[in-house]
Order: C-alpha cells, then sequence, then structure tokens
C-alpha cells in the first residue's frame, strides 16, 4: 500500500471506530450547530477561506503519533504543528524534549480543546497553540515540521514550506503524503502512515530539475525549443 490515493485513505478512515472520545472531540471541534452558524453568519471572514482549503477534523491515533514522533527521533529545537486540531502532536512533542513546542490552528474551539488537553495533562504554559492561519506563518526558523491536511491542501503547501524552510528542516507528513515530494523514510501502515522529507532532498531535486530545464532551452537542436 505505498501508493494509497486519496480516496482509499478517505475509505478506511470511514471505516475506522472512532470510539466515544473521539466522536466527542468531533462534536468540540466542530461545534455543531453553533459553530456552523459562527462561520457562516458571524464571522464572514473565514467564509472567504477556498472550500479546497477547508479541512475536517479528524483526531489522529495514537499509532498516527507514534509513527510521527519515530519519523522524529533524533532531532533537536522546537516544532512547529500547522493545522494543529486537538493539539496532541504538539503535546507529545513537548513530553519527548521538543522546545518549543507550538500549534498553529484556525478553528477558535480546536484552539480551546488543544488548551483543555495540556491542562488536563499537567503540562499548560508549557505547549503553545496559537489561532492564526498557517499560510501567514513565518517558517524561515522553524526545523522540524508536523501536518496533518487534506491532499488538496499539501499540493500548495509544499510550495510554502520549500520556499521558507531552512535547508535542514525535516517534514513529517501524517495521513496523507506530499503530492510532489519524495519521503526519505515512511512509518506505518494504511491511514496510520507517517512519510518524513528532508528539505535538503527536496531543493536538490528541484534545482536539478530547473538546470534541465535551463540546458533543454538551451539547447537549439531540442524540438520543443524550436516549437516555442
Amino acid at each position: 500500500m505505498d501508493n494509497d490515493t486519496p480516496d482509499e485513505v478517505f475509505a478506511e478512515l470511514k471505516t475506522k471506530p472512532l470510539g466515544g472520545w473521539g466522536v466527542a472531540q468531533i462534536a468540540v471541534g466542530t461545534g455543531l450547530a453553533v459553530y456552523a452558524m459562527w462561520v457562516g453568519i458571524l464571522q464572514p471572514g473565514f467564509r472567504k477561506v477556498p472550500l479546497r482549503l477547508q479541512v475536517p477534523y479528524i483526531p489522529a491515533s495514537k499509532a498516527q503519533v507514534n509513527n510521527v514522533m519515530t519519523l522524529l527521533r533524533g532531532r533537536k529545537g522546537g516544532l512547529v504543528d500547522l493545522g494543529s486540531g486537538d493539539g496532541r502532536i504538539v503535546l507529545e512533542a513537548h513530553r519527548q524534549g521538543f522546545a518549543p513546542a507550538v500549534g498553529y490552528e484556525l478553528n477558535p474551539w480546536l484552539v480551546r480543546l488543544s488548551h483543555y488537553h495540556a491542562w488536563r495533562a499537567g503540562h499548560n504554559g508549557k505547549v503553545s497553540y496559537r489561532r492564526e492561519d498557517l499560510w501567514k506563518v513565518d517558517l524561515t526558523e522553524c526545523k522540524n515540521v508536523t501536518v496533518f491536511l487534506a491532499p488538496s491542501v499539501l499540493s500548495l503547501l509544499q510550495e510554502k514550506l520549500q520556499a521558507e524552510l531552512p535547508v535542514d528542516a525535516l517534514v513529517v507528513a501524517g495521513r496523507f503524503p506530499f503530492p510532489d515530494w519524495k519521503p526519505c523514510r515512511i512509518e506505518g501502515q494504511g491511514v496510520d502512515r507517517a512519510w518524513a522529507y528532508s528539505m535538503q532532498a527536496q531543493r536538490q531535486t528541484t534545482t536539478r530539475k530547473n538546470d534541465k530545464l535551463t540546458v533543454m532551452d538551451s539547447d537549439p537542436d531540442n524540438e520543443l525549443t524550436k516549437e516555442k
């Protein structure tokens, strides 16, 4: 299952039991009718977010969290979780020594749920959850980044990450892989799988592609150049 399609993963998510606590968290995360009213009527600015960039909230499983942290083993410094949901990745990163551990989440209900999880675990004030648009977050100093986002978002996010992250950064994606990147490591199976990406490797790949295109454009015998 190395090449799971988004449809196959979504199908597995639908059949995967969430349990009572998972259902309760989704209820809190979505805010049910109250949140729907808040988004649709009282907060028109939120409606400007294109539908393809809106990500449904599904709690990360223990296996998913463990797989992400396994891929981050041996790394040091801070960690940023983009679209941090209920905050469990950030909380586990803090437990394993990442500091600062910061989550960025646009949904205010999920930010509150994240703070509750941190308080319940006795780590309130030791982790940070910020209600911010991930597209506006400055990532130039982030060396460890985690994401649990939809494929439509990942295809655009990879451009931001490649433009802003330092060369020694590591990006770990859970549930869905980046569409155009080659992972350096993979952990887990099926819907619990996680993919690690080296920014140095991605930049080298991009440079080689650009150099190849430059050579093709400058070659007078190239058929594509003649057509231009």
